[in-house]
C-alpha cells in the first residue's frame, strides 16, 4: 500500500479548491500549480521577477516540508500570462534549474486572475538529485 502525504499551506485557495500544495505519494511528488502569492503575508509582488521569486520561494518550502528539493525535480509546467514576460521568467528558470535540467512545458495562458504573472507546476522523485544521470544528446 503507498503511503500518500498531503502538504498544506493555509491558503484559503487549497481550502475553497479542496486542493493540497504537494501530494506525495511514496516517492513522486506532485506540487500544484503555484503563483507567487506568499502565504504568510498574502501579499503578492506586483513584478514578473518577484513573483517568479516567490514561487520559487512557495515550491521550495512543500519540498522541504516532504522531505525533498528543487534538485529532485523532473518535470515543470510554467505557465505565464503575458508572452512578452517568457524571456524574463525562463531566464530565472534557467539560473534555478541549472544542472537540474527537468522536462519542461512554457505556455502562455489567462491565469486565474489578471494579478498573477506567472505560476508554476512541478512533479519530483525523492532522492532524484542523488541518482546517477545519463545525458543523451539526440541532435
Amino acid at each position: 500500500m503507498p503511503k500518500i502525504v498531503k502538504v498544506k499551506t493555509g491558503s484559503k485557495f487549497e481550502e475553497i479548491g479542496s486542493y493540497s500544495r504537494l501530494v506525495a505519494v511514496d516517492d513522486w511528488l506532485y506540487v500544484s500549480n503555484t503563483a507567487g502569492r506568499n502565504p504568510l503575508t498574502k501579499e503578492i509582488p506586483d513584478d514578473v521577477l518577484g513573483q517568479t521569486h516567490q514561487v520559487f520561494s512557495n515550491i521550495e518550502a512543500a519540498l522541504v516540508a516532504a522531505d525533498s528539493c528543487l534538485a529532485d525535480v523532473v518535470c515543470s509546467r510554467v505557465f505565464i500570462q503575458e508572452p512578452a514576460d517568457v524571456h524574463t521568467v525562463m531566464t530565472l528558470i534557467g539560473e534555478k534549474f541549472k544542472g537540474i535540467n527537468p522536462s519542461t512545458t512554457v505556455t502562455c495562458p489567462p491565469l486565474g486572475s489578471s494579478v498573477y504573472k506567472v505560476e508554476l507546476e512541478v512533479t519530483a522523485y525523492r532522492g532524484a538529485s542523488q541518482a546517477t544521470v545519463e545525458t543523451i544528446t539526440i541532435a
